[in-house]
């Protein structure tokens, strides 16, 4: 009887041992958990910072685009100019080529003129030796002069106006290839312009959904420091479940102590009673007996239950962790969508300023002109 009471005393502190070690390896994860969901929390609060960042820098590459909208208005408005300037040249080149052609029909005309001139002095020479006519041949030679002089003062001007219509052809040309060389940079700045813009919308939606996931993120986070709470809660229950196990433990030995002290002084007095009170003691020891071992049962029961919560606790545990790993991965996920937004950002802002640039070189040509 003894060796069975010392038995099921040595199974209760083994299964208390078992349970102590198990409530310490709770704890542990459950301190492990916590320290994760604080990375997390870390991390979450890491992305915000730099969704700040992005947001801004998003906030500076639409001012920019917006100067650069600007002044690609600006320099189609001195396309505009410049259109309007070489249709005048045009214009002006038209009416000093018809004041040319009439310079030239007077041209003609006063070499007809002069011709005439020239076969009537001839005429008048020859009529000279038969019948001299000084005041006809002065006034022919007069007529002459004239007509001479109208020609060169004709041809001078005739000459004059080609070289301007050349001139005015050359620089026609020269604006008309300036303003198409204009149109060129402003269609491709145009197109650059369209491009930025659909980059920033691809930039701004990625952007709200890295915001999104980052929420998604959070609510887990929150969601295992909530779970990680609960734990932690069950864990102390647990704790004072075993400390009320422990007690009765105590208090089961003490009996057994009364119990074998029972026992030893009823061996002694098997030697001074008789033996009907010696069976009645026994059977009072029996039923104490019987009663330790129904109190031993459930004990025994209540470590089953305390062993199942920890069971239960240790797969909450679990998949608290999962789902702490599954937040890194998912910030991890979220880290690396944001240094890509990040790279096409800097590509998007050299893009915008060598477009800026292109188009301020641009203008200052339109200006200097």
């Amino acid at each position: 009887m003894a060796s069975r009471m010392e038995k099921g005393a040595s199974q209760q502190t083994s299964l208390l041992d078992v349970l102590k070690k198990k409530m310490r390896q709770a704890r542990e994860e459950a301190e492990q958990a916590k320290d994760e969901a604080d990375e997390a929390e870390a991390e979450v609060a890491s992305l915000n910072r730099r969704m700040v960042l992005l947001e801004e820098e998003l906030d500076k590459l639409e001012e920019r685009c917006k100067v650069a909208t600007e002044k690609m208005e600006e320099a189609t408005v001195n396309c505009d100019e410049s259109e309007r300037a070489r249709k005048s040249m045009e214009t002006r080149s038209q009416a000093d080529e018809e004041r040319a052609n009439i310079l030239e029909v007077q041209v003609d005309e006063a070499k007809v003129i002069a011709e005439d001139a020239d076969r009537k002095y001839e005429e008048a020479s020859m009529l000279q030796r038969a019948t001299v006519d000084d005041d006809r041949c002065a006034e022919l030679e007069a007529r002459l002069r004239e007509a001479q002089s109208i020609l060169h003062e004709a041809e001078a001007r005739a000459d004059e106006v080609l070289i301007q219509r050349k001139v005015m052809e050359n620089r026609s040309l020269q604006d008309e290839e300036r303003a198409n060389a204009i149109e060129e940079q402003l269609k491709e700045a145009q197109s650059l312009a369209e491009e930025a813009d659909r980059k920033y919308d691809e930039v701004a939606r990625k952007l709200a959904m890295v915001e999104a996931d980052l929420e998604r993120a959070e609510e887990r986070a929150e969601a295992g420091e909530n779970k990680i709470v609960e734990l932690e809660e069950e864990l102390r229950v647990v704790g004072n479940n075993l400390k009320s196990l422990e007690l009765s433990e105590e208090k089961a030995m003490q009996r057994e102590e009364a119990y074998e002290e029972q026992v030893r002084s009823m061996e002694v007095r098997l030697k001074e009673v008789k033996i009907v009170e010696l069976e009645e003691e026994l059977r009072v020891v029996g039923n104490n007996l019987k009663s330790l071992e129904v109190s031993e049962e459930k004990a025994l029961q209540r470590e089953d239950v305390y062993e199942e919560q920890i069971r239960n606790l240790t797969g909450r545990l679990k998949e608290a962790e999962t789902r702490a790993e599954f937040a890194e991965r998912s910030v991890q996920k979220l880290q690396k969508e944001v240094d890509r937004l990040e790279d096409e950002l800097l590509v998007e802002k050299e893009r915008v300023r060598n477009l800026t640039a292109e188009i301020e070189q641009t203008v200052q040509e339109i200006q200097g002109t």
